[in-house]
């Protein structure tokens, strides 16, 4: 059974917001202002999810936010460790706050997540940027007033990365970044340990929300107009294993689709050794489960996937994979590869490519594998040169593109319904949003649609996205 941190420990957070509402009530007399806080996000959709706590806590704080960071008094960058170029980039950004602090001293910046959860990374940060006010791992985000407070206070940068399995934190202020759709977290932490990966070791061992908490939470996010649902966990397909309770994920689907108000569920990420027959089945007779799939295949060589710890055959994933087309209409598949992982040779990855055409993903989540210390895979020498790797992950893209496009292109003509989810960020003169099988729709329309059903015809195919033309009803 998870451990829970318990609600007097809660409550004192809860006395240290009180604590910085009172700083900023000191602060906004001297500068006539509320202090104003940027919050950015690195990495997956469990790291947007634990912003929009920070947030919350923040808000409850009295702090007001903006998304320059010349104009912010506090500056909280939650970071990811799955691959080397999301750590250089926040490298990069922390180098920029050091001249903008030397202008703004009073400003303060924090670190935190799966990054800086790792020692190495946290003591390099120590060393050379002294400028870091606050560090703080994924197991001390509920502890965060606590942190900030304290740092407020001293001189010398404040860490808390303490390892730990893992704890869950209920009744966390949340500030969502969208009125009409929401993240639920269902579990936290990861089991699988692949060679390659370093979730495990920061976000800890899996453990399972009660589904009571996770209603209830669907039904207040559904009260108050958010109507389609996200469930979020490192592997939804673990959930319930760690409860006392006799549940599993598709039993959770289920009584989720039972709830009024929401109208579209969706769910990331399953592993595919985990991925079940009752799993399928409640995604075909739900009736407000999205038709949308993604499951991380990661190599297309049996080999390969052994030597990443993976735990299912290219045979099984692709069973798996047609038994869930075979049942779920119109189903968009999408996954995760990993190209240039250090046993694959040559023909391990001419597997994957032929692996992509076999299964005709919609599109696909690629990267080129980046060594993590402490991970199994971090031992091991590379079977292929860079540049190999390199002139192979350019070729999987342009295989994929011309997969990616030729389903696109199946939609031209169609009239999809859409949940409208703003204006589009590449281009302002059109709104955007998402079939039920996540591809994104660009159309000429209002912002008072934001947040609306609509019906859109698809007039023209991208590799990405679709454009089309709003359906006005009369």
């Amino acid at each position: 059974m998870a451990k829970y941190i318990d609600k007097d420990e809660l409550s004192r957070m809860s006395e240290y917001i009180e604590k910085l509402r009172a700083r900023c009530d000191v602060f906004e007399a001297e500068y006539g202002r509320r202090p104003r806080a940027l919050c950015e996000t690195h990495g997956c959709q469990q790291n947007e999810n634990d912003t929009e706590r920070i947030r919350g806590m923040l808000r409850d704080a009295g702090y007001e936010f903006c998304t320059d960071a010349n104009e912010a008094d506090l500056v909280v960058f939650n970071t990811c460790a799955v691959r080397e170029n999301a750590e250089d980039k926040v490298f990069g950004r922390i180098g920029i706050l050091k001249h903008i602090k030397e202008r703004r001293p009073h400003m303060m910046i924090v670190l935190c997540g799966c990054m800086v959860q790792q020692e190495h990374i946290t003591e390099r940060i120590k060393k050379v940027h002294s400028h870091i006010d606050l560090i703080f791992g994924t197991h001390a985000l509920y502890r965060m007033p606590e942190l900030l407070y304290k740092a407020y206070q001293s001189r010398k940068t404040v860490v808390d990365i303490e390892n730990s399995p893992g704890a869950i934190a209920e009744d966390i202020p949340i500030m969502r970044d969208a009125a009409h759709k929401a993240w639920v977290s269902v579990m936290y932490g990861c089991n699988n340990f692949c060679a390659y990966c370093i979730v495990p070791y920061v976000r800890g061992r899996e453990r399972s929300r009660t589904p009571e908490r996770i209603l209830d939470e669907v039904r207040a996010l559904a009260a108050d107009g958010v109507s389609e649902i996200s469930l979020l966990g490192q592997n939804v397909n673990s959930y319930g294993k760690d409860l006392d309770e006799q549940i599993d994920f598709a039993e959770l689907l289920r009584r989720v689709n039972e709830i009024d108000g929401v109208e579209r569920i969706r769910f990331m990420t399953s592993h595919p050794k985990d991925f079940s027959d009752r799993l399928i089945d409640a995604m075909a007779e739900c009736e407000k489960v999205c038709p949308q799939l993604h499951l991380p295949a990661q190599a297309g060589s049996n080999k390969v996937l052994a030597d990443m710890n993976r735990r299912y055959t290219r045979e099984q994933y692709l069973e798996k994979l047609n038994k869930a087309k075979s049942k779920i209409p119109n189903l968009a598949l999408s996954t995760d590869i990993i190209v240039g992982f250090p046993t694959e040779a040559q023909e391990d990855f001419e597997q994957t490519v032929t692996l992509l055409q076999e299964a005709e993903f919609d599109s696909i989540f690629s990267f080129i594998y980046s060594r993590r210390e402490g991970t199994p895979a971090a031992k091991l020498e590379s079977v292929l040169s860079p540049e190999q790797i390199h002139a192979n992950f350019d070729r999987m893209l342009k295989v994929q593109n011309e997969i990616s496009r030729r389903k696109n292109e199946a939609y031209v003509g169609r009239i999809c319904r859409i949940l409208v989810d703003g204006e589009s960020k590449t281009d302002k003169t059109m709104m955007t949003g998402r079939t039920d099988t996540a591809k994104i729709v660009n159309f000429p329309g209002d912002k008072a649609l934001t947040g609306k059903y609509i019906d859109v015809k698809i007039t023209k195919a991208q590799t990405w996205s679709l454009y089309g033309e709003y359906l006005r009803k009369e």
